[in-house]
């Protein structure tokens, strides 16, 4: 199945010049989201990940669906506030300023396996943000999963030491 025709090009969005991939056309279609589970779930099917960490908001959707089809727990990387309980912070650099992620000081026992996922790899600060929290943790990020690279954007050389498995890459 081709994933890619389910993504739907949004020009100018959220900003003028930005072609936002919108994953919401995907989503909404069963058998493309459940290809879409499946084939980013097989690389790590034999790698005994105990939790599937990924970063807010659409990361969720197939970061529940991931955990669950890896028999895996899942932790949400989230924006600064939103967590409720202790947690440890990351900040990381954009284009012009810096922001950052949280989660919670618990969420993680030292050696466990995690795998990474975030919907779309752009600029790459996001996800190395939230594999220094792993990290930080005790954690040990066995790879990145991806639905979207957007590889003209170069976010690979921020996340060469991890396998990094992507399903559609523009």
């Amino acid at each position: 199945m081709d994933l890619a025709q389910y993504i739907r090009d949004i020009p100018d969005w959220p900003k003028p010049g930005v072609l936002f991939k919108d994953i919401t056309t995907l989503l909404k279609e069963p058998e493309a989201f459940r290809e879409a589970v499946d084939r980013l779930a097989e690389p790590f099917m034999d790698k005994d990940i105990d939790l599937v960490v990924s970063v807010e908001a659409r990361g969720f959707i197939f970061g529940g669906a991931l955990a669950y089809k890896l028999g895996a727990g899942f932790v949400p990387a989230r924006k600064p506030g939103k967590l409720p309980a202790e947690t440890i912070r990351e900040e990381y650099a954009l284009e012009y300023g810096t922001d950052a992620l949280e989660i919670h000081k618990d969420a993680i026992k030292p050696g466990q396996k995690v795998l990474l996922f975030d919907d779309v790899l752009a600029t790459g600060g996001t996800l190395s943000a939230a594999a220094r929290l792993i990290e930080r943790l005790g954690g040990e990020v066995v790879g990145v999963s991806l639905l979207i690279d957007l590889t003209f954007l170069k976010g690979r050389e921020k996340l060469k030491k991890y396998p990094i498995y992507s399903l559609i890459e523009y």
